[in-house]
């Protein structure tokens, strides 16, 4: 089997249940680390000829991180791709059992188990909070509706304030999102890389939670850790 994955988090799933399957990846599938495969472009701007050129069984994507016309481009060349839809944590499961068997797995991993029950029973909260979660900046933009960030952060007990906007990121000014006065700001590092010097200011007197955005948006062998880590992160905002 020959996979080329156009999604971090697949490639990492991949790579930890079927080694040797992968012979190329997106230049942002960054784990694990030393990782040697053929890089084949960005999520957003693949390069088609040199995934082609690779001869893949199967391309893995996903239907928020690429581009339809990218993918139909490789379907039209005679490429077999397949596309998850990952907008909620029993979601990423399914897709992530579908994905790795059509790559070749024998047996379901034993990190995947070891995540669905991580999430079985995730930390409790001391009470729910609300949130807002820029996820850029220049312009500000946040988690809207039907995400899978967002329903992580719910099963955490965090309550997105924009859950319920018609759009799934939306623009938001920063004076807005300030006036809202949620309990707290959940800054990731991807895809906008918030830092403890570039975020947490535009927010004076609010309590920001900075996180790995690997452990808030991906889905893969981190989400086993993935609850521990964010409730820590949670936590030490209010600290």
């Amino acid at each position: 089997m020959r996979v080329v994955s156009l999604v971090p988090s697949l490639t990492e799933a991949v790579a930890r249940t079927v080694p040797g399957a992968l012979v190329g990846a997106t230049d942002w599938c960054t784990h694990p680390a030393g990782l040697d495969v053929v890089r084949v472009g960005g999520t957003k701007n693949p390069q088609t000829d040199r995934i082609l050129s690779l001869a893949p069984d199967l391309v893995i994507a996903n239907e928020e991180e690429n581009r339809a016309p990218d993918l139909d481009a490789l379907r039209a060349a005679g490429a077999e791709v397949l596309v998850t839809e990952v907008r909620t944590v029993p979601q990423a499961f399914t897709e992530l059992d579908r994905t790795l068997t059509a790559c070749g797995a024998s047996s379901r991993p034993r990190w995947l188990d070891e995540a669905e029950g991580a999430w079985a029973a995730p930390p409790a909260p001391e009470r729910r909070a609300t949130a807002v979660v820029p996820i850029w900046r220049r312009p500000w933009m946040v988690l809207g509706r039907d995400t899978f960030a967002g329903d992580v952060l719910a099963r955490l007990g965090v309550d997105h304030l924009y859950a319920a906007h018609p759009e799934r990121y939306p623009r938001i000014p920063v004076d807005e999102l300030r006036a809202a006065r949620p309990d707290v700001v959940v800054l990731p590092d991807e895809p906008y890389r918030f830092t403890a010097d570039d975020g947490p200011e535009a927010f004076p007197g609010l309590p920001c939670a900075l996180v790995d955005g690997r452990y808030l948006t991906w889905y893969g062998p981190s989400l086993a850790e993935a609850p521990r880590v964010l409730a820590a992160a949670l936590r030490a905002a209010h600290r």
